[in-house]
């Protein structure tokens, strides 16, 4: 009685020692480094490394390590001072072509990176780093929708051979037509470009005005919030940030955390820059209907641009930062749609000047009212080319700084936001009081679960012990699971660990009660242990299933720390019914199953 078969116990053997090989990472601990990446995206290989690593030796520092991680370059150093030198180094000599950031990284042996294996990452509030809170404009995003909807319109009714003049105010448009026979068509072609849209006939009897409705303002504004995470995540792991955190707060707002960064200023410019551009046709013929007038850079004549856009930022699939006889330049790749639209107007318009118009929102205080703001947009063309030929989707911007250039194909790369964002909370948390706080919370773990192995070993005497040895397991694969599944540890996590271990024991407690009470009933030894198991397993379960399930809803609706403490609340569950359950039975039935006992120590 109460033997397991070899296969079930080679099973529980393995998934211990799976357990603590992935969770080995984490014993070694953090040190200062410096992570390089690409401008263009490029992975870097083994020649470049050795190229950063000779010149930060040149320059008086050599990295305790070195290695390529991700495609990016990784430097590691025994102190923040080297750490601090190496990346002002870094800085000054490839600020062209490499973005260098200041990070921590993991201090694993080379065998241990080559096997895959990484540490659990650290929250902001245990590693340090930056932490901000961006606001989107819903208000532009719709407007932006609305111009969109305009030029739709305008286009569908002239190829329709309506004439119209289509007219956009806030969040309603106009479309004024030369008599009431147009109506029924207008209203029609209209319909067909979005049957969701929102038409009223105009007071005149030959207007029709159209809007959004509440339904598509919704979805648009839920767009803008995902499309903007995206967008922020990718410009995030273009500037080689390990382990970002960015996520969705409320309607309208995104949290970003950064943790282990320690130069935050260029990192916020990036984030909050809404830079994009525009392509479009110079009007040479002096005003067609729609045209408008750009601003030039630096002093340049203003231009008549036509009102047609050839191509948009959201239209780049991939930009990168370069130069053509000593200029800066970013070499622009649009998608298919966009490459289309580019054949067909270079084709119909050799000879004809295209201009690059450059769009940045800021939001700017308004004078003598504190805390109140305004949307500035900045609209200007930087460069102006004759179109010598034919060409799709493949072609170049000029008229740049090279940080400019650097900077705008970075954020053309990694995706134009669908709507302005601004920083509205920005705190920077130091790397001592990240240390401090991760010392107060092992400190808490240490002492509970010293508390909880002296009480077991002393009620429930080798029983006891054997659940000590399942508390120890469940904590390590705890530790595991973070680092297979990328979750980030943070300080409400602690938390959760904390009364994981507490928790882990009540099933043991259950079960070794159950067989105190056997025992009592003059059950034999072999019979308590299998009835101890058996009876209390369904107590144990659906102590565990309410517990979970509220673990399950905290993740599910919570944000920031609530995550942090679901998750390990959530996979300390998982791991304490593994190790309580299963864990333990299989020790109890190696020490003292198929065997004629006279007692138990329990």
């Amino acid at each position: 009685m109460n033997k397991f078969p070899l296969w079930l116990n080679t099973l529980v053997l393995a998934i211990l020692l799976s357990g603590c090989l992935f969770a080995l990472p984490n014993i070694y601990g953090s040190v200062p480094a410096v992570q390089i990446a690409d401008n263009g995206g490029i992975p870097y290989e083994e020649q470049q490394l050795g190229a950063f690593v000779r010149s930060v030796e040149n320059a008086g520092v050599k990295p305790e390590a070195a290695f390529l991680q991700d495609g990016r370059v990784v430097l590691r150093f025994d102190d923040t001072t080297q750490q601090e030198q190496a990346s002002n180094h870094l800085r000054l000599t490839y600020d062209r072509e490499a973005n260098v950031a200041a990070t921590l990284a993991p201090k694993l042996p080379a065998w241990v990176r080559d096997l895959g294996l990484k540490p659990m990452s650290l929250g902001l509030d245990l590693r340090g780093g930056v932490y901000v809170l961006l606001e989107v404009d819903m208000e532009t995003a719709i407007d932006s929708r609305m111009k969109g909807y305009q030029q739709s319109f305008d286009d569908r009714l002239r190829d329709a051979e309506i004439r119209r003049r289509v007219d956009i105010n806030g969040q309603t448009i106009t479309v004024r037509l030369t008599g009431p026979q147009d109506l029924d068509a207008a209203r029609d072609v209209i319909r067909r470009t979005d049957q969701d849209v929102l038409i009223v006939d105009g007071t005149d009897g030959k207007s029709l005005t159209v809007r959004m409705s509440e339904a598509q303002i919704q979805a648009r504004q839920d767009f803008a919030i995902e499309q903007n995470i995206t967008t922020l995540r990718n410009r995030v792991n273009e500037l080689g940030v390990a382990e970002p955190l960015v996520q969705r707060q409320g309607s309208d707002r995104i949290v970003i955390q950064l943790p282990g960064v320690q130069d935050p200023n260029k990192i916020k410019d990036i984030l909050s820059a809404t830079a994009t551009v525009e392509f479009r046709l110079v009007d040479q013929s002096g005003g067609e209907p729609g045209s408008r007038r750009y601003q030039g850079r630096d002093g340049e004549p203003a231009q008549l641009l036509k009102r047609s856009v050839i191509a948009s930022g959201d239209q780049i699939i991939d930009a990168s930062a370069g130069y053509a006889e000593g200029q800066p330049q970013v070499n622009i790749t649009l998608d298919s749609a966009g490459g289309e639209n580019m054949l067909r107007t270079t084709m119909n318009n050799v000879g004809k000047p295209m201009s690059t118009v450059f769009i940045e929102t800021r939001r700017v205080e308004i004078p003598g009212q504190p805390g109140e703001f305004r949307r500035d947009v900045s609209e200007e063309i930087i460069s102006t080319a004759t179109i010598q030929g034919v060409f799709k989707d493949r072609f170049r911007i000029t008229g740049l700084t090279p940080g400019e250039a650097s900077d705008l194909a970075l954020l053309l790369r990694a995706g134009a936001l669908a709507a302005p964002v601004y920083i509205v909370d920005e705190r920077t948390v130091g790397p001592t009081l990240g240390q401090d706080n991760i010392d107060r919370g092992f400190n808490a773990i240490k002492i509970g679960f010293l508390a909880v192995i002296i009480f077991m070993a002393i009620y429930y005497r080798g029983f006891g012990l054997i659940a000590n040895v399942a508390l120890l397991s469940n904590v390590v694969f705890i530790v595991a699971m973070l680092s297979v599944l990328g979750a980030s540890l943070t300080l409400p996590g602690i938390a959760g660990i904390v009364l994981t271990v507490g928790m882990a024991v009540d099933a043991n407690v259950l079960i070794f009660e159950r067989i105190r009470e056997e025992l009592s009933a003059n059950a034999s030894p072999q019979a308590a242990i299998n009835s101890g198991y058996e009876k209390a397993l369904s107590s144990i379960t659906d102590a565990n299933v309410t517990t979970l399930i509220a673990a399950v809803v905290l993740f599910a609706i919570g944000t920031g720390p609530i995550k942090g403490f679901a998750i390990t609340l959530l996979l300390g569950i998982i791991t304490s019914m593994f190790t309580a359950i299963v864990g333990t039975r299989t020790i109890v039935n190696l020490v003292f199953g198929g065997r004629k006992l006279q007692s138990l120590p329990v």
